[in-house]
């Protein structure tokens, strides 16, 4: 004996659960539920986290097992509405696609700053100026940060960007130029430079 629900769901027949997933995420992001989009963004460097928020760029990650870490910092630090909408990423991904193959060497993305703040904000604000294809040091950064005495600081404001890549930490060395620690490790530093010819001999 079938109860009135299993009837009912009879007659509307199979559900498109991709479909309705669609609809579902069309609609929270209408009625302003969605705070936090994000999505796995494919890299020659591995498979990296984006998210975004109204604003801008918020969270751009190296994956490395540690997705579900990101997405708590993210819960944590800007808003717990964080849903998977790959939709809001096209043009973060597309960007990445285009500097990764060679014909990007600026990023036209909004950035929303919010995980970085005060000295830190600064360090990465200045970074953010280096150009395609040039280095800078820390020193450099931490001046036009406003402190040029802060070198440590600098270093460690870099090592917590939450943007790397966009926000371009790869470009800051040593002074010298060795090239100094990097967040996602120094295979993937020295992977950037030489794909913007930055590497010095």
């Amino acid at each position: 004996m079938t109860t009135e629900l299993e009837q009912a769901l009879e007659r509307i027949g199979p559900v498109d659960a991709s479909a309705a997933q669609e609809r579902f995420l069309r609609r929270a992001i209408e009625e302003g539920l969605v705070d936090v989009a994000y999505a796995p963004v494919d890299s020659p460097l591995g498979e990296l986290v984006a998210a975004v928020t109204p604003r801008g760029l918020v969270r751009l990650a190296y994956e490395d097992g540690r997705g579900d870490a990101v997405l708590s910092e993210l819960a944590a630090r800007v808003s717990p509405r964080v849903i998977e909408a790959p939709a809001r990423l096209d043009d973060v991904r597309r960007q990445l696609d285009e500097y990764f193959d060679g014909r990007r060497h600026t990023f036209a993305l909004g950035i929303d700053w919010t995980l970085a703040r005060g000295f830190t904000r600064r360090v990465l604000q200045s970074t953010a100026k280096v150009p395609f294809g040039e280095l800078a040091t820390y020193r450099e950064v931490a001046s036009g940060a406003g402190n040029a005495a802060a070198v440590r600081a600098a270093g460690n404001a870099l090592g917590a960007n939450p943007m790397p890549i966009v926000v371009p930490c790869h470009r800051v060395v040593r002074t010298g130029g060795a090239l100094g620690g990097y967040t996602g490790g120094v295979e993937r530093k020295e992977y950037l430079l030489s794909l913007e010819g930055a590497l010095r001999a």
